[in-house]
């Protein structure tokens, strides 16, 4: 799997050729992924690897849906399976409607049966869930709680219809994590109540 220095030259690289928040906010996946892992028992490095090169689709400008197959695609021609995997099952926490994307699903009929099937056929790890705890805590400027992320999200792709229970299903994340942890995961991040308390 690549290093922690080389997934840092991949998110410069693609920063150079789509600039935008998203870099931002993938470092401050990474190293809340890192930290959470670290204090409880799992591989920093590899989850700071996760953490930074889950959105690495966006590399192409994709957004929406798209970003999740491109940097699948991208992963899979670098030969990293596994860094493909958090790709597509970052956006995806597991519940009856897991196969539904609260953005723009402007991907083909084929891509989407691709991912139903992928994903089903997945029993996620700690890795998969970890990745999703970050992604959903993690703003460009740093760690905040859960609940201004999420409506952060909500205003800018809307309130889907599976919105409610996918937030249930991070909130169930975050207290395994913080169970495996010792304590709540927001106490790992100063910074988590000047970011909370911000105006979006």
């Amino acid at each position: 799997m690549l290093s922690a220095e080389q997934a840092d030259k991949e998110i410069e690289l693609a920063e150079s050729m789509t600039a935008g928040a998203w870099a931002e906010h993938s470092r401050t996946v990474a190293r809340a992924a890192r930290t959470i892992a670290e204090k409880c028992g799992m591989d920093g490095e590899k989850a700071y690897v996760f953490g930074l090169l889950h959105d690495i689709g966006r590399r192409k400008g994709s957004w929406d849906i798209r970003h999740v197959f491109d940097g699948y695609e991208y992963m899979i021609a670098l030969g990293e399976p596994s860094i493909a995997r958090i790709c597509l099952t970052h956006s995806y926490p597991k519940f009856d409607g897991f196969d539904e994307y609260l953005g723009l699903l402007s991907c083909t009929d084929e891509q989407r049966e691709f991912l139903r099937g992928y994903l089903a056929d997945i029993e996620y790890d700690p890795y998969d869930e970890l990745i999703q705890l970050c992604d959903s805590i993690s703003l460009p400027v740093g760690v905040c709680i859960m609940e201004k992320r999420l409506v952060d999200v909500a205003l800018r792709h809307g309130v889907h219809k599976y919105a409610v229970s996918r937030w249930r299903v991070f909130m169930e994340i975050k207290r395994k994590f913080d169970d495996m942890c010792g304590c709540n995961i927001y106490s790992l991040f100063p910074e988590t109540v000047d970011n909370s308390l911000k105006d979006l």
